[in-house]
């Protein structure tokens, strides 16, 4: 399954590749939705930092949550990441 998020602009969208990224194991390091405030997400990672990431607007909040809720969940795998510049596409098995 693949998703294109945009986020608010191109250093919010390297922010969430970042906070995102797949390790060899196809791991990702976002471990929970802590907040979200309209357009605006907070995310924990493994490390038990939380970051705030900025997108367009609430419909692509809801629609990154909803995409990524099933990885949190274990029951989904992050299998690729690419940004094209506000705009990040992620796909999932």
């Amino acid at each position: 399954m693949k998703i294109s998020i945009t986020c608010d602009d191109e250093y919010e969208a390297q922010k969430l590749m970042s906070l995102i990224f797949i390790k060899e194991d196809k791991e990702t390091y976002v471990t929970g939705i802590l907040n979200i405030i309209k357009n605006e997400m907070v995310i924990s990672l493994k490390d038990k930092s939380a970051h705030s990431i900025l997108l367009k607007d609430e419909e692509n909040v809801e629609k990154f949550a909803d995409f990524i809720q099933s990885v949190i969940d274990k029951e989904h795998n992050l299998i690729s990441t690419k940004k094209i510049k506000s705009i990040i596409e992620i796909t999932k098995e």
